[in-house]
Formats: C-alpha cells, structure tokens, sequence
C-alpha cells in the first residue's frame, strides 16, 4: 500500500501485501483481477468524497431504529409434564442428559 500525506492517502493496494496478511494464497490472474477491482472501488470512494454533505446529520444507520418494549408482564408457561413427556430421558423434573466434561 503507497501512502501519501496528501488528500489523496492511498494511490494503490498492494494486493500480495494485502493476500499475505489475510493468511491468502492468489495466483497471478487473481492479483491482476483484485487489483483491478480494488483500483475501481478507490477510484469510487475518492468520487463519493467530493460529495458536500456538510448539511447532512451524523446518522449511524439509513433508516430510523427503535425498540419496541413489551410490558414485563408473567405468563402461563407450557405443562412440565407435556414437555418432559417428548424427552427422552427425564427425573419428573428435569431432563437429564449425559454429562460432557
């Protein structure tokens, strides 16, 4: 990766650098073909950066968020019996299973 101190930070990916530090093996067909893609998508984000957005909001997401609450309230559970009743190895109580540790 080329780093600059100017606006423009990063003139191209070192793709093999890149593939190396992802624990990545690319023949040379894949680095030719990733670092045609990648040139494309820094040549894309440097096109979004002249976008004026000096107006805009800080959002941290596109649409609004929010959490819908339900009331804390008790509820019937299902039968012990009828649960119990599907296992296959059970004390009345609980199911028992085999022990891992």
């Amino acid at each position: 990766m080329v780093l600059d101190s100017g606006r423009d930070a990063v003139k191209t990916i070192d793709v093999p650098y890149v593939a190396h530090l992802a624990r990545l093996t690319l023949d040379d067909k894949e680095i030719r073909d990733f670092q045609g893609q990648l040139d494309q998508i820094v040549a894309y984000v440097k096109i979004i950066q002249q976008v004026d957005v000096s107006g805009v909001e800080p959002m941290a997401h596109a649409v609004q968020i929010r959490n819908v609450f339900r009331k804390d309230e008790e509820r019937k559970g299902l039968d012990r019996d009828v649960v119990l009743a599907n296992a296959p190895v059970h004390d009345g109580e609980q199911f028992l299973v085999p022990k891992i540790v």
